[in-house]
Parts: structure tokens; sequence; C-alpha cells
């Protein structure tokens, strides 16, 4: 196995000065790269500038909830975030891990099994993704630049339009449905919004298909969902 080409890099968004500094002991020594914010919206900022590797968010913040951190940054990103909170019922954990987070661990922890989960959560994301350039017919779409470009000039997608096309991409030739693809992108209370779907599909299709009202790729598989074709 060869040796990351830089040590991980991991965003700490608490309020608890004392569980931050903790923290930043345990991971340094793990090896990481430790960033901080003490509240929801500073972390946002933090993550869109800085792009970490993986985020440790607790769900009692001062100005956002952690829940609604976490349905923010899912709009954009799928960068693992392990929640850790005193939070430990688990309706509380339910409700975390529906709106997208990777893992949930409660306070007081263990540094051990703190980095142990980390480490479980990168090799998750250590996929082909993060060097993969995608194309299909005259449309190419590069993962690690977040660039996506039709016959040679790029494509301006807004953040949904992307996060649905690389969801697509992701399982391409594979039916997602409805309920599938509102989950993932706007969350466990979205499974009914079909017409979300719709808006978005249209504004991919006009964006990247040569005859929008007869697409070759993003295919509509009536009354399930869509699927991605094309080599």
């Amino acid at each position: 196995m060869t040796a990351p080409l830089h040590p991980p890099e991991v965003l700490v968004i608490d309020d608890e000065i004392q569980i931050r500094r903790l923290l930043r002991i345990t991971l340094e020594s793990g090896g990481y790269i430790v960033r901080e914010a003490e509240a929801g919206q500073l972390g946002l900022v933090e993550l869109a500038a800085q792009r970490p590797d993986v985020v440790i968010l607790d769900l009692g913040l001062p100005d956002l909830s952690g829940l609604e951190v976490l349905t923010r940054l899912r709009e954009w990103t799928q960068v693992p975030v392990l929640i850790l909170s005193v939070r430990g019922q688990e309706k509380d954990k339910i409700a975390a891990l529906d709106a997208g987070a990777d893992d949930y661990l409660t306070k007081p922890f263990g540094s051990g099994e703190l980095l142990a989960r980390l480490r479980v959560l990168l090799r998750r994301v250590q996929s082909p993704e993060e060097t993969t350039v995608l194309r299909f017919g005259t449309i190419e779409l590069d993962f690690s630049r977040r660039v996506v470009t039709r016959e040679g000039k790029e494509v301006k997608l807004t953040a949904k339009e992307y996060a649905l096309l690389r969801l697509l991409a992701l399982h391409r030739g594979k039916v997602l449905t409805h309920q599938q693809i509102l989950r993932e992108l706007w969350g466990p209370n979205a499974a009914d919004q079909t017409h979300y779907l719709r808006v978005y599909m249209a504004h991919l299709r006009q964006k990247l298909e040569t005859q929008p009202n007869t697409p070759v790729h993003f295919k509509t598989e009536s009354g399930i969902g869509y699927r991605l074709l094309g080599e």
C-alpha cells in the first residue's frame, strides 16, 4: 500500500474549547492536520475554503444546529462526517444518519475508538472518483476538479445540478429511484417531492443533452426513477 501524498485533514466543528483542544491533541498524535470552527456557519465557510478529508461535527452549536450544518454541506459535498455529541439517544443518532452523517460517536469518547472510526471513513472514500475523469458521449466529468465539459467547453452547473449528476454518474447504468435520489440530495423529509427531480433533471438535459426532448444519456424509467447511460 502506498503512503498518502499528504496527511489527512480534519475539520472539527464544535463550540467547546476543551473538546477542541482534546481533539487536536488526539488527532495530531494520529497524524492528522486539524482545523477548527466554533460555530456552524464558520464551519461551513472553512469547509468550502479548505476542503478537508473528513469532518467531526457536534450537534449542539450556538448558531446553526448540527443537523442544519449537515443538511447544508450535503447539498454540495459528500465529505465523510462523524457526529461527536453528548446526545446518545437512538432518535438523535437516526436523525443524524438520515440527514447524511456517516458515523456517530457519543461523548465522552475513547481516543483509540475515534481514530479507528476515522480510518474506516477515510478508507471508504479512497475510491477511483478522486482521480477519475468520467466520459459519456461528448460529456466529461472531472470528479477531483468538480468540472463538467461538453464538447470540450465547460458547462456551469449549480451545486444541486452537480450533485444530481454526480450521483447518477457514480451509479451509471443503474436505476436510481425517485426516493433514493430525493433522500440523498434533499434529505429524508423530501422523499415525496418528485417535482424537485423533474425540474433539476430538465436542467441537466437542457445543459448536457444534444436534444433535451429526446435524451440519450439521462433516461427516465417511468414511475420508478432515472438512469444515466453512455460510454
